[in-house]
């Protein structure tokens, strides 16, 4: 597994500028001439050859060499200055290990200033599921959209729902800061759903995950859109909830709102009905999450 702190720790300013001159050169091009790099930076050229082919043995940029010679950015380059931004703006001290991995993102572990635990996500929307995340994403309806674009992009629409989210107090992560492609949390010490953990108040789970659905339509305005056991992480010594990875949410008016409250409605039902034998009316705990009931 690639130890991204330790990658972090041998870059050097230069590199950091290196770096900053291909993200920029990529609003006009794939891959950026060499040319345009030095123009950024204002270096010799003989210094960004060095600090090039570091980073490309680092596997922070990828390099072409048919037509010209061009570097792009990889996700690992772009993390590097997403997270020299947190560390320059005081939001983290350290990177730990990573902690979660998921179709679309990877989470680590982090120290903020003063200690404090703290969840780092990087969104890797990647080239392999580049169409299959169109067809799912609102977002992502442009065909201009790469798989850098999209991925900053679903950080901003996740931290932006976060935000809303925690303030009307739904049982989401606490977010922090966000850069680029990455979102800074509060750590959360639970188990994830599928896991099947053993709760001791499963029904009170199940509640609490019904309301911060509530409150995300009712109060915020949006369907989480893909819902499962698999976005939900459990504290153990409470059974209170926590519901992740909402970059994908959808307005309440978009088209295929309805559909989508629905089935994230059923899935959670069904699971908790098949695994902790609670029974709920999908069709009541619907009209309560549309704010048409005031219990289920």
């Amino acid at each position: 597994m690639v130890k991204i702190g330790e990658i972090y720790r041998q870059l050097t300013k230069r590199d950091f500028a290196v770096l900053n001159a291909i993200e920029k050169g990529m609003a006009r091009y794939e891959y950026v001439p060499l040319e345009l790099i030095e123009k950024y930076t204002k270096f010799p050229e003989s210094w960004i050859e060095l600090s090039l082919s570091k980073l490309h043995r680092l596997k922070l940029v990828k390099r072409q060499l048919i037509m010209y010679k061009g570097f792009r950015l990889t996700y690992l380059g772009l993390d590097m200055l997403a997270l020299k931004t947190f560390v320059d703006k005081g939001v983290l001290n350290a990177i730990g290990d990573r902690i979660a991995v998921g179709k679309e993102s990877e989470i680590f572990q982090g120290l903020a200033p003063g200690g404090k635990l703290v969840a780092i996500k990087f969104l890797r929307i990647g080239r392999t599921s580049f169409r299959g995340t169109r067809r799912v994403r609102t977002f992502a309806e442009d065909p201009r959209l790469d798989w850098y674009k999209q991925s900053k992009i679903a950080a901003e629409r996740e931290y932006k729902a976060l935000k809303e989210l925690f303030y009307v107090s739904a049982n989401v992560p606490n977010p922090l800061a966000y850069n680029r492609h990455v979102i800074v949390t509060d750590y959360i010490n639970g188990v994830e759903l599928y896991t099947k953990p053993d709760l001791s108040d499963p029904e009170y789970t199940l509640r609490k995950i019904i309301e911060t659905i509530r409150k995300a339509y009712v109060e915020v305005g949006i369907v989480h859109g893909d819902l499962s056991e698999y976005n939900v992480l459990v504290n153990i010594d409470t059974n209170e909830p926590i519901i992740i990875d909402w970059p994908q949410y959808v307005e309440k008016d978009h088209p295929s709102s309805q559909m989508l409250l629905k089935r994230d409605i059923e899935y959670i039902v069904r699971f908790f009905r098949k695994n902790y034998r609670v029974i709920v009316d999908t069709d009541r705990a619907l009209a309560y999450v549309r704010g048409e009931k005031e219990d289920f």
